[in-house]
């Protein structure tokens, strides 16, 4: 069968997703992209430019598209012709943390709700975005003065299921055993995007900690930034010199996973994770994860892992980035551990699941599949 896949936002995790989809699936998929930056003008505008500069609908089994567009403008648009649409929630615009200085512009929940029922299938990354999601959704319509639409609740969510993104790695991870040998101080990474729902400030307070306690590391400050450098980042530079490795994204592929495997552990402060791609490489690649509790982590690490990876304060994040720090060699087991586990997120052990999902939505061709039944 044969898809166009269009996505607006061709950077990070929605560039990872659509290329490992693309690389992987048993069908033809045509990927149309935008480049990764003005998302919001992206959601209010990449429906009027696909839907000039996409191959003829009439050649496709169906359409597959992230959150950052709106499908109602584009099946508007299209007429009749539009085959059926499977969206793929990477995030939302109910749930999202609002950036400092701004208010929530509440036109874009309500694109993703229009989206969702325009659409014929809704996945999310994770059990925890879904739920996540659902829970607000009662909440975000409650704000209408007048005529709220509760009713599209129950309706989003019987087209609504969770999928977790595939995730490519290249290669076998290096073996943990050679990791001690040089003598050379552990090598912290960091891989997120440079952006303020990361909280990298929560991220640099933990390495001074850090220093004051006598432990010596070395960064590697990896991941993609879509606009000017954050202040932090700058000033991240300056106060840690010659401990930087290296300092900024990485462009190639391969590139990226050496970083991977050079690394001891990964440190997220994230505020906003609905799955963690980027997380998830670096754990796969040999690195020990120190992650919150909260956000899809729990979802993401194995449960016997949680008292080890997943801290509740900024002091219980410094405590056990410490012990690793120090003590490296007592962490090998549960990194090789871990590295196995995170292979269950591989392309090759997720597509067929997208396959079928993607079978499923060509033959509801044969029907309308997005009345807005209440």
């Amino acid at each position: 069968m044969r898809f166009l896949f269009l996505e607006p936002f061709f950077g990070g995790s929605h560039r990872d997703f659509a290329e490992g989809l693309v690389a992987h699936s048993c069908h033809e998929i045509d990927l149309v992209t935008l480049p990764a930056r003005f998302w919001k003008w992206r959601t209010r505008g990449a429906a009027l430019h696909f839907i000039k500069n996409s191959p003829p609908l009439c050649d496709f089994n169906g359409l597959i598209l992230s959150d950052l567009m709106s499908l109602s403008d584009f099946r508007c648009l299209a007429g009749t012709g539009c085959p059926p649409a499977l969206v793929y929630f990477h995030e939302n615009q109910i749930t999202y943390p609002v950036a400092p200085g701004e208010s929530r512009d509440v036109q874009f929940g309500f694109t993703d709700i229009t989206t969702a029922l325009a659409a014929h299938r809704i996945l999310f990354n994770s059990r925890t975005h879904c739920d996540a999601f659902f829970h607000a959704l009662p909440a975000f319509i409650g704000q209408m003065p007048e005529y709220k639409p509760h009713w599209v609740t129950g309706v989003i969510r019987n087209k609504a299921a969770v999928l977790y993104p595939g995730c490519q790695f290249s290669g076998e991870p290096a073996p943990l055993r050679k990791h001690f040998k040089t003598g050379a101080p552990p090598l912290i990474i960091w891989n997120h995007r440079w952006e303020f729902d990361k909280n990298p400030d929560a991220f640099f307070d933990a390495l001074e900690a850090i220093f004051r306690n006598g432990i010596d590391f070395r960064l590697a400050i990896l991941g993609e930034n879509f606009q000017a450098v954050p202040k932090v980042f700058i000033k991240a530079k300056e106060r840690w010199g010659d401990r930087i490795l290296q300092y900024g994204h990485v462009g190639s592929k391969q590139a990226y996973h050496d970083w991977l495997k050079r690394g001891t552990v990964v440190v997220s402060t994230a505020n906003q994770e609905n799955f963690g791609i980027s997380t998830v490489e670096a754990i796969r690649f040999g690195c020990f994860p120190i992650l919150p509790h909260r956000l899809a982590y729990p979802e993401v690490i194995p449960d016997r892992f949680h008292s080890l990876c997943l801290y509740r304060s900024h002091e219980d994040l410094v405590t056990k980035l410490g012990d690793v720090l120090k003590r490296p060699d007592r962490y090998l087991s549960a990194r090789k551990a871990l590295s196995i586990s995170m292979a269950d997120f591989a392309w090759e052990n997720m597509i067929s699941a997208y396959d079928r999902e993607l079978k499923k939505l060509a033959d509801s061709a044969t029907g309308s599949g997005h009345e807005l039944e209440t």
